[in-house]
């Protein structure tokens, strides 16, 4: 499918004709998708509206390989997951189609990321070379033009923000949440020119935290009103970012639901607790239509949180927190 169709939506109708498309290709052609959708009765035929196109299980990353039947992977990027645990897997077929999806995403929100020095606190994640969050910052860094945008680690990182404070520099502070806390341990100056980007995760580095407690922590720390997030995860090419108060909001070729934690098949209205699901329309070559194990809901001004996760479900890496 032709990206700029994907790039380029403007109106719910034309979200909803290009997702409807998107099920019956995929309903075709990647495999465990269509036997699930059978199980269930659902046929492309008598799919009519977003309502009733069927959400994939977010474990069958971890059972299947969820890719379309005639296609090879340039990479395969694997969830962190938790010692002994199953890491799920995205087969991605088009790479070209990642960078254009999160870097299209990212200029929504925040513009080019040329206009940035952007410093990354990813310690877990630059270790391994199969982490997806990696792989989307280091080529925003290498789109950005300031000599000192790159991946650091707490101890090294103070001095540097200061120094950026006192230029005036555009500074975007990416971080997963035990690296943020470690940093902010040390008194720092304030950097008022900064954004600061929490990605979730404390990857059993620390107790977990409400966000209000971690954001309270964190704004303190960084002397800043507000602190930013990305909600982000393996099995999805797509973003949705937060400016404050953990209310996110998605790209246009990407839209969050809300489902009856009781009855997955039924949607649950704006405002009332449920199962996350995604619409990622950048997902032409897996599935785009995902059942999160996230708790979260929406509101009628598009926006949604991030609650928690159902239980007994592991430990992810990206805005999992609970309120």
């Amino acid at each position: 499918m032709n990206a700029d169709r994907i790039f380029g939506i403007q109106s719910a109708g034309e979200f909803e004709a290009l997702a409807l498309e998107t099920f019956a290709l995929q309903y075709r052609h990647v495999s465990v998708y269509k036997e699930f959708c059978e199980h269930l009765g659902k046929h492309p035929s008598q799919v009519k509206g977003l309502r009733e196109i069927p959400f994939l299980p977010i474990d069958f990353f971890k059972s299947h390989k969820v890719l379309s039947g005639e296609l090879q992977p340039e990479i395969v990027f694997r969830s962190s997951g938790t010692t002994g645990s199953i890491r799920s897997q995205h087969y991605v077929a088009d790479l070209g189609l990642y960078r254009e999806s999160f870097t299209r995403g990212f200029e929504h929100f925040y513009g080019k990321p040329s206009d940035y020095c952007i410093v990354a606190l990813l310690p877990s994640y630059q270790e391994r070379s199969d982490a997806s969050l990696s792989y989307m910052v280091g080529e925003l860094i290498a789109q950005s033009t300031h000599p000192e945008s790159g991946f650091y680690n707490p101890g090294e990182t103070g001095a540097l923000l200061e120094r950026l404070a006192e230029s005036q520099t555009k500074l975007l502070l990416i971080g997963v949440t035990f690296a943020l806390l470690d940093l902010v341990e040390k008194p720092l100056k304030t950097i008022p020119n900064a954004i600061v980007m929490e990605t979730g995760g404390m990857k059993g580095r620390r107790k977990e935290m409400v966000r209000a407690e971690l954001h309270s922590i964190l704004s303190k720390g960084f002397g800043l009103q507000e602190i930013h997030s990305e909600y982000g995860m393996t099995e999805l090419l797509s973003q949705a970012y937060s400016s404050g108060q953990g209310l996110f909001r998605c790209p246009p070729w990407m839209q969050v639901r809300i489902r009856d934690t009781e009855d997955p098949l039924s949607p649950m209205e704006t405002g009332r607790t449920g199962g996350v699901d995604i619409i990622d329309l950048a997902n032409q070559h897996s599935c785009a239509f995902i059942a999160t194990q996230d708790l979260g809901k929406s509101y009628a001004n598009g926006t949604f949180e991030i609650l928690g996760r159902f239980d007994h479900s592991d430990i992810r890496g990206c805005n999992l927190m609970a309120l």
